[in-house]
Order: structure tokens, then C-alpha cells, then sequence
């Protein structure tokens, strides 16, 4: 039996979460255009918390350089600043799609593997 180490769980799920954040956001992009801060209560609202402005915004300043996505400014709703929002590109469409496909076989595959063995060869059957 093995102890799992303080916050190992956290750790896991935060290096999960890195592997597929480009597509989170591309995907959240998708539904709508969004400003920062709505990138941050989506992704809460889906139970992917805590991600700061401050990991969401180098992303999507590297996605915009690979012309996945574009910006644009338009007025805030509540009077302040013009926010900077974010938008899919042709090609951001074309990643998500693919994006996507290679999540679904990938979790499919591990999702396999993590069920473990089955049948009666299971080391963990109980006769």
C-alpha cells in the first residue's frame, strides 16, 4: 500500500489541467468572445479552479502570435475601461476540432488502462 503525498492530488490535476488548457480556453472561446476575468469564472463554474488571469493571459497572448485567436477591444458593460476580448480564428477552430479528437481518443485509451485488469485473471479478485 502506498501513501499518496500532501497536495499529490492537486499536483496531478494541476499538470492534467496544463496538458489541455490551451483547449479549455479555445473551447470556451468557441461558446462566445470573453475577456479575461470571464476565462477564470468559466473555467471555476466548471469546477476547474483556482487558474489565475495571470496563467490565462500568456496563452492567449501565445495563441493570438499562432493566429488561433484575435482580439479586439470593445466597451465595458459596466461603464469602465475598454476590455480586451478574444475571439476564434479559422485556424483556433481547426485546432480546437482537432484538439478535441485527440482528448477523446487519449481519454478513452487511458481511461482503459486506469480501469484496470479485467476477468477472472484480475489480481484483486476476490474467489
Amino acid at each position: 500500500m502506498t501513501k499518496e503525498l500532501p497536495g499529490a492530488g492537486d499536483q496531478r490535476r494541476s499538470q492534467l489541467l496544463r496538458g489541455v488548457f490551451d483547449l479549455c480556453l479555445l473551447s470556451l472561446i468557441a461558446e462566445r468572445p470573453r475577456y479575461g476575468y470571464e476565462f477564470v469564472e468559466a473555467l471555476a463554474e466548471s469546477g476547474l479552479e483556482p487558474v489565475s488571469e495571470g496563467s490565462i493571459y500568456p496563452l492567449l497572448a501565445r495563441m493570438e502570435r499562432a493566429g488561433l485567436v484575435e482580439s479586439y477591444r470593445a466597451p465595458s458593460a459596466s461603464g469602465g475601461a475598454p476590455r480586451k476580448y478574444y475571439r476564434l480564428t479559422g485556424p483556433g477552430r481547426a485546432e480546437l476540432d482537432s484538439g478535441r479528437a485527440v482528448w477523446r481518443d487519449f481519454a478513452a485509451q487511458a481511461g482503459r488502462v486506469l480501469a484496470g485488469p479485467t476477468g477472472p485473471d484480475r489480481p484483486d479478485r476476490a474467489d
